[in-house]
């Protein structure tokens, strides 16, 4: 194979997750001829993931263009290989190549309006470029550097199943979804956890019998655009608490105290003899108390102009915070951080189309640089955008621009469509 594959086609892909399938998918059937580079396999992301994942949103909200959930479980919730097997199949049926073990390590404006690439098979100049690499790849680890290094420190990407995790408590740093699930599986192990808390929401896994995002669709909760969002850092807030494992349950702070796992406040401080943390747990599980009250509102508001009865909301229990100041660290034997990742595209994106927050800027995915689009970052064009349920829209939609440029049909550029509507 030869460079020449990537440099003739119209529109290069980079990423064949979720993202980068729905967009090739959807550029193919606007008739642009276009190619994917992929620096591991197809789905090399859900490939990563533990051995018990499973999606959290139900099968049904799996909506890629011709790649929709055509199961006989629709709300049900696929397992990690499952996921895998869905992409995979999803990418051998597209007319567009996946080029994989093929690394895109820069990209740069070049001249023309052309877009360079520096890639593992050598340096290339293309036309046209849809960025789908995920919004975050740049590990968040507070206090990570001042662990003793006689425990073990492992990242929810380095974790497998529980027998990765040294014998003896483990602190779970983080508890958006990923934390409550590994401290659930760890717990049920017979592991004592210790789960150091944040600020995150909860939903019950149902209401009425049907499952909560279902009702949250209806009300519009996942097609929010990013506008809605108070900040922009809102983005950075975790999704909400939940878990399809078992064919999905509740699970939340209160589910977890009352299986019995250590509930504690952020991790601020950590040295040889003990990690410590905020007195902040009450708080945090008020602020989740407060947005699980903020959706009830919203489907009070909506769902009635929807035709659908408003279902039923139980108050959340009272909560007892029980303040945990310190561990020692002669009893801890691993710290497995879920705290999430922060956006990195600017280790090898060099041009100026990010916030301050390392988001890309777009409008329809296109940003200020001629050629250059982005698909399946989080809150892109709305919630959805970086989930199964989203991207499909977002890629269809970004197709559209592309197709246009690739064909000729001329729009205004990012900088001149917002300086249009600002005068307008």
């Amino acid at each position: 194979m030869d460079l020449s594959v990537i440099r003739d086609a119209d529109v290069v892909v980079i990423g064949a997750g979720q993202a980068g399938l729905a967009v090739s998918r959807a550029l193919a059937g606007a008739g642009v001829d276009c190619v994917v580079l992929e620096r591991d396999r197809v789905a090399s992301a859900w490939r990563h993931r533990w051995d018990s994942f499973t999606l959290v949103t139900p099968n049904w909200t799996i909506r890629l263009p011709e790649g929709g959930y055509q199961g006989d479980d629709p709300d049900g919730f696929l397992r990690r290989d499952e996921v895998v097997a869905h992409l995979a199949a999803y990418a051998a049926s597209s007319p567009v190549p996946v080029l994989e073990g093929v690394s895109v390590t820069g990209l740069e404006p070049a001249q023309d309006s052309r877009i360079l690439l520096r890639t593992s098979m050598g340096d290339v100049t293309v036309r046209t470029v849809v960025v789908c690499t995920g919004s975050f790849s740049r590990p968040y680890r507070p206090v990570a550097a001042a662990l003793p290094s006689a425990i073990q420190v492992l990242d929810a990407v380095d974790y497998r199943r529980p027998d990765d995790v040294a014998p003896g408590t483990v602190v779970v740093v983080g508890s958006g979804q990923t934390g409550c699930q590994l401290a659930e599986e760890l717990h049920r192990e017979g592991r004592d956890v210790v789960l150091a808390c944040g600020r995150a929401p909860w939903i019950p896994r149902r209401l009425d019998g049907r499952d909560t995002l279902y009702w949250l669709a209806e009300a519009g909760f996942l097609d929010a655009p990013l506008s809605s969002l108070p900040a922009p850092s809102a983005r950075l807030v975790s999704n909400p608490q939940a878990t399809g494992r078992d064919r999905g349950h509740d699970l939340h702070y209160r589910t977890l105290q009352a299986m019995g796992v250590r509930l504690a406040g952020r991790l601020v401080a950590a040295d040889e003899a003990e990690l410590r943390f905020a007195d902040d747990l009450a708080a945090s599980v008020a602020f989740g108390d407060a947005r699980w009250a903020d959706l009830c509102e919203l489907m009070r508001r909506t769902l009635p102009g929807r035709g659908l009865a408003v279902p039923e909301f139980e108050p959340p229990p009272a909560f007892r915070a029980e303040h945990v100041a310190s561990v020692s660290t002669s009893e801890v034997s691993a710290v497995l951080f879920t705290t999430g990742y922060r956006p990195g595209f600017a280790g090898w994106v060099h041009a100026p189309v990010f916030d301050d927050l390392g988001f890309p800027i777009t409008e329809d995915g296109a940003t200020a640089v001629p050629g250059l689009y982005f698909c399946g970052t989080h809150f892109q064009r709305t919630r959805g955008s970086g989930i199964l349920y989203g991207v499909g829209a977002d890629a269809l939609r970004i197709a559209t621009v592309v197709a246009d440029r690739v064909h000729g049909r001329r729009r205004p550029p990012l900088a001149e469509a917002a300086a249009g509507r600002r005068s307008g």
